[in-house]
Parts: structure tokens; C-alpha cells; sequence
């Protein structure tokens, strides 16, 4: 396989990744809306996983370092399928929706929602 559809590949499979890990993080207040805190929380520690992996590889994906490999573009969203804004921001926005809902859950955990 060349270069080029190893890139292709990689921005595949890291657009799906982050696809779920977006999905996440926007699904946490609606369980928690749902007071399903037991889902919210399966979230919370699924994302949580992510940051924590990004936090070991020094504020990146770890799918950004193996897309480097084969190209010498290094625009925001070299290794992702996202528009440029979005691959530029997404850390800021998504960890701002991330810390809402994360706060939603605890305020609603401390309200003894979702005990059932």
C-alpha cells in the first residue's frame, strides 16, 4: 500500500474515533437529562480515557504522530477528516462541552437523580 492510501486510512479511521469520542462527550447531558447518571457515567470514564491517553502523548493523538509518517502536511487537520476550524479548535470546544456535562452529572448526583 503507498503512502498516500495509508493516509487515507489513518484520516479514516481517526475521523471515526473522534466521531465517537464526540459523540461521547455530546451524549453525557442527555443521559444525564434522562437521569440515566449509570450510562453518563460509562461516558465520563470512556472519555476520560481518551484524555488521559492524550495527556501521556503530550496534548496529542497518538493517530497524529502515525499520519506524520507519511506526509509532510502539517495543516490542523492533516491526519482527520474535520474542516480545518474544527481539526484547529476541537480540543477547546469539545473539552468545554466535556466539563459541562461533567458538571451537569455531578450537580445531578449530588440532587440523588438517577438513583434507581
Amino acid at each position: 500500500m503507498d503512502a498516500s492510501r495509508k493516509l487515507l486510512a489513518i484520516k479514516a479511521f481517526h475521523t471515526l474515533v473522534w466521531a465517537f469520542f464526540a459523540a461521547c462527550i455530546v451524549a453525557i447531558p442527555l443521559a444525564v437529562s434522562t437521569d440515566n447518571l449509570r450510562l453518563a457515567a460509562l461516558l465520563i470514564a470512556l472519555v476520560l480515557i481518551e484524555v488521559v491517553i492524550i495527556a501521556f502523548n503530550r496534548g496529542s493523538c497518538p493517530l497524529t504522530a502515525v499520519a506524520a509518517r507519511y506526509t509532510s502536511d502539517r495543516a490542523d487537520n492533516f491526519d482527520i477528516f474535520l474542516p480545518v476550524w474544527l481539526a484547529r479548535y476541537n480540543k477547546a470546544i469539545f473539552g468545554i462541552l466535556f466539563v459541562g456535562g461533567l458538571v451537569y452529572a455531578l450537580v445531578a448526583w449530588a440532587a440523588g437523580r438517577g438513583a434507581a
